[in-house]
């Protein structure tokens, strides 16, 4: 097997005058490590081939900058580089990771390997593509194969719970959102995923007309306010929903398992602790509450 060869497009030599478009700005579509050297520093030459084998290995996936340090000091200045070698990766035009002195291969690749995309989240990438252009069928497929290369890739597992409930297929998606740990960072967007889901299912089956002409024969008729309250949120009708929610808990607050409390607060959730509707909302409920 050949060994792969750093070329000019994926290892660059980078000057004061061409850091913030080399480095920034690149770094906003591709993670660009940055190796501060210097040609009399024997660590530097150490760690250097090792970067730029790299370099070559990922074929693109980072970009490799190398900046002399004795011909370009103010970028030495500005990054407070106190000794050499001292690498540090940047994306989104910011600082992302860093480390001084030359390092083994392994270290040095699992550092790499923290700054470039995985399969799984190259093929998550793709399926939330495909979503928002609305071909749902590729975007299952797509976040069902980053699942296949990493069973737990959250976003993924995300992302194909959102696109099975907008393809009706409701207990596949909460089965799906349900396998997110709590306390991971995803766990807030599956809640709010699974409460959609859950508005579906308490609305299925019913029509808005038939509900507020049932609502209008027995305003009591708690039942059909739940219904009707479900079957507004997941139309994203927020406003009308929470009112509906609202009358539940007043009316017979231990409705469906304090149903309504429950679903208003997965509501907040999904609306955001910032929203308007949100503070609003919660402290109409807190007054019936209390």
């Amino acid at each position: 097997m050949q060994t792969p060869v750093a070329t000019k497009t994926n290892v660059i030599d980078v000057t004061e005058q061409t850091f913030a478009v080399e480095v920034l700005e690149r770094s906003k579509t591709t993670p660009v490590v940055v190796d501060f050297w210097a040609p009399w520093c024997g660590p530097c030459r150490m760690l250097g081939p090792t970067l730029e084998k790299l370099a070559a290995e990922f074929n693109g996936a980072f970009i490799l900058a190398k900046v002399n340090v004795d011909e370009n000091q103010r970028l030495a200045m500005q990054f407070r580089v106190q000794g050499i070698p001292a690498v540090k990766a940047f994306y989104n035009g910011k600082v992302a990771g860093e480390f001084t002195g030359a390092q083994p291969e392994p270290q040095v690749r699992k550092f790499i390997q923290g700054l470039v995309p995985s399969q799984a989240d190259l093929l998550a990438r793709q399926g939330y593509e495909w979503e928002m252009s609305n071909q749902l069928a590729m975007a299952v497929t797509n976040y069902q194969a980053a699942l296949a290369e990493q069973p737990d890739h959250y976003p993924a597992m995300v992302g194909l719970g959102r696109t099975l409930l907008r393809q009706g297929q409701v207990e596949a998606a909460l089965a799906t959102l349900n396998g997110i740990p709590a306390g991971i960072p995803e766990r807030a967007a599956a809640d709010a995923l699974i409460a959609t889901a859950q508005f579906q299912q308490h609305a299925n089956g019913h029509s808005e007309a038939d509900l507020r002409a049932a609502l209008t024969a027995d305003p009591k008729d708690v039942a059909s306010r739940y219904a009707l309250a479900s079957l507004l949120a997941s139309q994203q009708r927020y406003i009308e929903a929470l009112d509906e929610f609202l009358e539940v808990v007043r009316r017979n607050r231990k409705y469906n398992d304090d149903g309504a409390r429950k679903a208003m607060l997965a509501l907040f959730t999904t609306l955001g602790e910032d929203n308007e509707l949100t503070r609003t909302y919660r402290q109409k409920l807190a007054n019936v509450l209390f």
